[in-house]
């Protein structure tokens, strides 16, 4: 399985285009994405990014829901503000100037990767954000329980 990890700090250019790190844009291809997919995170003053794969499973998981739900409504929403970007021959994106601006985002985005998703966030804002988290996890004692991939552990 092909998963987006570590944080890269690309440059948004004066045209609003960034380069998708190198890594990110390998796990894309292995994915047979047709680019990359961004949309405001529901939850953080970032953005959120996916592949193909990624996008379908949040279809299939809204489609599982009651269709006339308030719940199914709310998260529909994802979808209606999704944004699938084409890489171009540089490796590049054209950023959508508001979701950079949901962001905060002006000259640096940094591109965070959550395995199966990405996060794309404003450099200062990102760091605050991890250092919350990890001070979090330190105080609450949390572990990662393993599992092994094919077997129920």
């Amino acid at each position: 399985m092909a998963v987006f990890l570590s944080t890269f700090a690309n440059k948004v250019d004066r045209k609003g285009r960034v380069s998708v790190p190198a890594s990110f844009r390998s796990v894309l291809e292995r994915q047979a994405s047709s680019g990359l997919i961004l949309y405001p995170s529901f939850k953080h003053p970032c953005i959120d990014g996916c592949g193909d794969e990624r996008i379908q499973e949040m279809v299939d998981s809204i489609d599982r829901l009651d269709a006339f739900s308030e719940e199914a409504e709310d998260l529909q929403t994802i979808l209606a503000d999704a944004r699938q970007l084409t890489i171009d021959g540089d490796g590049r994106v054209m950023m959508p100037q508001d979701l950079l601006d949901y962001a905060g985002v002006s000259d640096t985005v940094m591109f965070v990767g959550l395995g199966k998703s990405f996060q794309l966030w404003q450099p200062d804002a990102y760091e605050a954000h991890r250092t919350e988290k990890r001070q979090r996890a330190r105080d609450r004692g949390i572990t990662l329980p393993m599992v092994g991939r094919g077997r129920d552990t």
